[in-house]
C-alpha cells in the first residue's frame, strides 16, 4: 500500500478542499483555473500559457494513459509535448489512476510530476470546485501540506509571465525560402511544427526583441500566458511592423497583442476559456468551428477602430475570438488552430497565412 500524504487546496475566499498528494510534495501558489477537456493532459501541462496557474482538470479520471517519452526531433522541438517542461504550478483532479496503459507511455503522471517538482492533488470534488470558480471567477489559491501559512497567495497576472516563458535567444529553424519571424510569447511547439511543415523558415525571437531589423516575409505572434498589458515592448515592435504591408498572424496572446497594437483594449474574463470544445463562428458566414482554447483575457470588440473588425466570435458568450484588418493582410485567432491535443478543424488558418507570404 502506497504511503499517500494529505494535502489541502486553499482558495483566497477561505474555502478549503482536502485531498491526497500524487505529485511532488511542496507548497505552491497561483491562479486556480479549470479545463474541461477529456484528454490531453501531457499537452496541457506543458503549454506555457498555463504559467503561474494551478490547473483543475474537470474530467473525473486522469492518469490512465500515462505520459509519453521526453524526446525531441532534429529541430530540438519536443516530439509529444508542447514545450521543454511542465508550466503549471500544480494539478488538481478527482480520481487518479495509479495504473496506466498506452502504447506510447513510458512512465506515470505521478512520476512525471515528481520528476519536475510539480504538486498534484487527487480526491478533490472537482465538480464543486469548478462550480465555485464559475460563480466567483478564477481565484487565487495555494497548495499546502503542513499548515495553512506555508506559502502566501500569489496573483500571477501582476507578473510578466510572458517574460518567464519566452526564449532568451534567437532560434532559427531552416526550411524554405519564405522567412517568418515568430515572436515567442510562450509558443507551443505544435505552432512551430505547423509552420515548418508548410516549408517556411521560422526565426523565433524573444518577446521583447525588436525584430524589425531582420529580413522577413511574414510576422507571427504566438500564444502566451498572463496579462497582455505587461507586454508593451512587444506591442511597440508590432506597431513598427505595421508601417509595412507584410502579413501578420497572431494566435491567443498574439490576438490580444495585435489588437493592442491597433489601438484596441483587452480585459480579463471571469474564468476564461480552457477546453477542447469552444464553438466559434466566422463573422459574416454561417461557418462554425469547434476549437481548443486556453486564455484568461479577451479583446474588447467595442474598442476596435474602423479599420479593423472581428474575425471570429465565441458562440457561448459572444466574446471576441479573432480580428482582421479590412485592407491589410493582418489577422488573428484567439483560439488555437494548431490544437495539440485537438481538435484540428481550424488548421487551415496556417495555410491562409503562408499563402499570403
Amino acid at each position: 500500500m502506497q504511503n499517500i500524504k494529505s494535502v489541502s487546496l486553499i482558495l483566497d475566499d477561505g474555502t478549503v478542499f482536502r485531498g491526497k498528494s500524487f505529485g511532488y510534495e511542496k507548497a505552491t501558489a497561483g491562479e486556480v483555473v479549470f479545463n474541461t477537456a477529456m484528454v490531453g493532459y501531457p499537452e496541457s501541462l506543458t503549454d506555457p500559457s498555463y504559467s503561474g496557474q494551478i490547473l483543475v482538470i474537470t474530467f473525473p479520471l486522469v492518469g490512465n494513459y500515462g505520459v509519453p517519452p521526453r524526446s525531441f526531433n532534429n529541430d530540438n522541438l519536443s516530439t509529444f509535448y508542447e514545450s521543454e517542461k511542465i508550466h503549471v504550478e500544480g494539478v488538481i483532479i478527482s480520481d487518479y489512476s495509479f495504473e496506466y496503459s498506452h502504447w506510447n507511455a513510458t512512465r506515470s503522471l505521478a512520476a512525471w510530476l515528481k520528476e519536475e517538482k510539480i504538486p498534484g492533488i487527487f480526491g478533490i470534488d472537482t465538480r464543486e470546485l469548478t462550480k465555485r470558480l464559475r460563480e466567483n471567477g478564477s481565484m487565487k489559491g495555494k497548495i499546502v501540506f503542513d499548515n495553512d501559512n506555508e506559502i502566501d497567495f500569489i496573483d500571477p497576472n501582476m507578473e510578466n509571465q510572458v517574460a518567464r516563458v519566452s526564449c532568451k535567444d534567437i532560434i532559427t529553424y531552416e526550411r524554405g525560402r519564405k522567412r517568418i519571424v515568430l515572436v515567442d510569447c510562450g509558443v507551443k511547439h505544435n505552432i512551430i511544427r505547423c509552420l515548418l511543415k508548410r516549408d517556411a523558415t521560422v526565426v523565433r525571437v524573444p518577446w521583447d526583441y525588436d525584430f524589425n531589423m531582420l529580413s522577413y516575409d511574414g510576422l507571427f505572434i504566438s500564444n502566451g500566458p498572463g496579462n497582455p498589458d505587461l507586454c508593451n515592448a512587444t506591442v511597440e515592435n508590432i506597431r513598427k511592423a505595421m508601417k509595412e504591408d507584410k502579413p501578420i498572424f497572431g494566435i491567443c496572446m498574439g490576438n490580444q497583442l495585435l489588437a493592442k497594437a491597433s489601438g484596441a483594449s483587452t480585459y480579463k474574463l471571469k474564468y476564461g476559456h480552457r477546453s477542447h470544445n469552444q464553438p466559434v463562428r466566422m463573422i459574416g458566414t454561417d461557418r462554425c468551428f469547434i476549437t481548443s482554447q486556453n486564455h484568461g483575457f479577451a479583446v474588447d470588440n467595442n474598442t476596435l477602430s474602423d479599420e479593423w473588425e472581428p474575425l471570429f466570435i465565441n458562440m457561448n458568450d459572444g466574446t471576441n475570438e479573432g480580428i482582421r484588418h479590412k485592407a491589410k493582410p493582418w489577422f488573428s485567432a484567439q483560439f488555437h488552430p494548431e490544437a495539440a491535443s485537438g481538435p484540428t478543424d481550424t488548421e487551415f488558418l496556417f495555410d491562409e497565412f503562408v499563402n499570403m507570404l
